[in-house]
């Protein structure tokens, strides 16, 4: 196992009624930005318990947050933020919010030039504008981690960031938010968190049999509780446990110690500023050719995921590690999820090699778990994905 230094100081408050405990957690006198998405939270009650619990704070709102946290949507916010002399921010939404939020917490703070630069530059946010969270659209995981990812239109770029400063200082989890969730969204976010395990999970065995077995448990909850999110978001039990899922599949601990991937994620960010496709689905149509792509340096974790995950016990380890791969994308589909790039847009020629071109424009010339993942790689994989 390898060396880690582990700190979440996000207080999670989970359960049933959690969202009237928001009053306690925000500091007196602050004046609030309350950040939220489409306006689904206006039909669905959420928003009349925080306005609620928030009835003695001065609250000012921001709404139309889009479902990849647009930078110029973002900087209308920050104009308010600064405008305002807000001093604590509160998203209430999905990971699209929480991250636009977090990306207003070091926006909010930064002196340079321009805030874009905070994602060109990579720069890591030390210190942000306190926030917190009420999540509405379990998913992403960043309402217990210090990531966000953040969209431009114009240059149709999807580019991350993050820092110590962008921790959450709360966030709520009522699980029975899920209730009026669509179902298409339900089956985004059980292959969002599927995928972030994944991606901390499928590279080489190192000795880490605690962190295996934390993933490997995330993986089943999530296979197990799947088809009863889908069918029935009433059921308290199962979205509880998707819920946390989903929390604890991005909260920084079953990475510590082991080699990561995430290079379906840079590829799949891609697909989304390119063609607006949502981001777990695109997702799912690179991780199945990454996979096959990397076989070989990825089979000994692929055969022991279809081993302890799907049960599949014969075979060599190359026959178990390619029916893994073929579970997985059974999987997908059985949320609804389609794995083709040309099952979502008719204009897939030369997509390969735009990706391609702009990771090398960034120096993104070695990603991946061994940092061998080159342009021409990239270019070959999502070509595989078409």
């Amino acid at each position: 196992m390898n060396n880690f230094e582990f700190k979440n100081p996000t207080k999670i408050i989970f359960g049933k009624d959690s969202i009237e405990k928001l009053s306690k957690e925000i500091p007196e006198n602050a004046k609030v930005l309350m950040l939220y998405g489409g306006g689904s939270i206006k039909n669905n009650g959420i928003y009349k318990q925080v306005k609620t619990a928030l009835e003695n704070v001065t609250v000012i709102e921001f709404g139309g947050i889009p479902a990849n946290p647009e930078y110029a949507v973002l900087m209308e916010a920050l104009e308010v933020i600064k405008t305002e002399n807000i001093t604590y921010l509160l998203a209430v939404g999905g990971g699209s919010v929480i991250d636009g939020t977090k990306f207003l917490s070091a926006a909010a703070l930064y002196e340079g030039h321009s805030p874009w630069n905070i994602l060109t530059d990579n720069i890591r946010t030390e210190k942000g504008l306190p926030f917190g969270t009420v999540l509405t659209l379990p998913a992403t995981g960043s309402e217990m981690n210090s990531g966000a990812v953040i969209t431009r239109e114009e240059t149709k770029e999807k580019l991350g960031m993050g820092g110590p400063g962008l921790f959450p200082e709360f966030s709520i989890l009522d699980p029975q938010v899920i209730t009026s969730i669509p179902e298409r969204q339900l089956a985004n976010g059980l292959t969002d968190a599927f995928t972030h395990v994944l991606e901390q999970y499928m590279t080489y065995p190192i000795g880490a049999l605690l962190q295996d077995r934390f993933a490997e448990s995330i993986l089943q909850t999530l296979i197990e509780v799947a088809p009863r999110v889908l069918k029935d978001p009433t059921d308290y039990e199962a979205a509880s446990n998707f819920m946390w899922s989903c929390t604890m599949a991005l909260n920084g601990l079953i990475q510590k110690g082991v080699p990561t991937d995430w290079a379906v994620h840079a590829m799949g960010h891609e697909l989304t500023a390119l063609f607006g496709i949502d981001h777990a689905r695109t997702l799912a149509v690179i991780a199945p050719s990454h996979y096959k792509y990397h076989f070989e340096a990825k089979k000994e974790k692929l055969a022991q995921y279809g081993e302890r995950v799907w049960n599949i016990t014969e075979g060599s380890t190359d026959d178990k590690a390619y029916a893994a791969i073929e579970k997985t994308e059974a999987f997908f589909h059985e949320l609804g999820i389609n794995t083709k790039l040309s099952e979502y847009t008719k204009d897939y020629e030369g997509t390969a090699e735009t990706i391609s071109q702009r990771f090398t424009e960034r120096g993104w010339l070695g990603l991946g778990e061994h940092k061998n993942l080159t342009p021409d790689k990239v270019e070959k994989i999502v070509k595989m994905a078409y």
